[in-house]
């Protein structure tokens, strides 16, 4: 069995960057490996180790991880699990924690880009497995561990995973903001020239604010049990902060409610003004039919095939009839235009 275990450890994965930042006070040491063997080595260091790896690897190399720093299998099952519903685990000796880290998009086909994150935290440890978009929201914690005499490298685990959620939620109201711009456009689209393609960008912008909701509703509880629990992981002075990030994520979902609430308007105004528009061309059509109606009653009438009918013998019979039919357009007009139906 110990031959089998330090074969595995053997094992490289090459497509899995593994960072780490191990850290105190006065220590940090920063590496980036693709063996899971290297990380298993920091599970005792008296110091605050991150572990941060990018595209989560198959069960059967992760294992050797949770085997590492004693994770429960079903905790190891849940990670490699993509569709995971966000959130949270107090168990004895660790938290385990599932959140949606939003990315703003390059295309308007894609506006943002979804990834779920698992974090581990311990005492002295915090693992963060990402499902391997390219790039993340814990730049501006990396930049907090890197200089001394920080907040971040003073404290405990518990106020890194604060620093790693606010960073996720940052990144919610970037994505937000980004929502924000495309309804002030869709307005000014729909007021100006509404079509079909304008139509088809609110049903995509609700079924996208749709995505988001799932993603950042569930977030409130995670950080409310966080907060409000009674794991000693979670010091005093850092529930502080957790209720900060609290207070954020309930304004962003009342951001997010009231886009929802805009594009639902925003779909409303569309049919309102298409019915307009297919009422003003119905009254232009009646207008037209209006008009013409006495005139081809009258151009009807002198059709009819009568050897004596009034003016039909005389020379200027013709005539009077085009002054007649005018003097009644003209009159139909000027009659329209007084009740302001044209």
């Amino acid at each position: 069995m110990p031959a089998t275990k330090e074969k595995s450890n053997k094992k490289r994965l090459s497509d899995n960057l593994i960072s780490v930042m191990d850290y105190s006070e006065t220590h940090l040491e920063e590496k980036e490996t693709h063996d899971l063997a290297e990380c298993v080595r920091y599970k005792n260091t008296p110091e605050i180790t991150w572990i941060n790896i990018d595209n989560v690897p198959p069960l059967s190399f992760l294992s050797e991880l949770g085997l590492g720093f004693d994770l429960h299998p079903v905790i190891m099952e849940d990670i490699v699990n993509p569709n995971q519903r966000p959130k949270i685990e107090i168990l004895d000796d660790y938290i385990y924690i599932v959140l949606k880290m939003l990315t703003p998009g390059k295309t308007a086909n894609q506006p943002f880009v979804s990834e779920q994150v698992s974090i581990v935290m311990a005492n002295k440890f915090v693992i963060t497995l990402q499902q391997g978009v390219k790039g993340d929201a814990f730049d501006h914690a990396r930049e907090w561990i890197r200089k001394e005499k920080t907040r971040i490298r003073s404290l405990g685990t518990d106020y890194l995973v604060y620093e790693l959620i606010d960073d996720i939620v940052n990144n919610y109201f970037k994505v937000l903001e980004d929502f924000g711009e495309r309804i002030e456009l869709l307005e000014a689209d729909l007021i100006k020239n509404p079509s079909q393609q304008t139509l088809r960008s609110i049903y995509s912008l609700k079924r996208e604010i749709l995505g988001l909701r799932k993603a950042i509703w569930p977030l409130r509880e995670v950080v409310d049990i966080l907060e409000r629990g009674d794991s000693p992981l979670i010091k005093k002075s850092t529930r502080i902060y957790l209720r900060d990030i609290y207070d954020r994520v309930v304004q962003a979902i009342d951001t997010m409610e009231t886009y929802r609430d805009m594009s639902t308007g925003m779909l409303d105004i569309y049919l309102s003004s298409l019915s307009n528009r297919m009422n003003s061309v119905m009254k232009v059509l009646t207008i037209i039919a209006t008009i013409f109606m006495p005139l081809t009653f009258l151009a009807g009438l002198y059709g009819m095939n009568f050897k004596y009918m009034p003016g039909l013998a005389s020379p200027l019979g013709f005539d009077a009839m085009i002054l007649v039919m005018l003097a009644v357009f003209w009159g139909m007009i000027i009659y329209f235009k007084k009740k302001g139906w044209l």
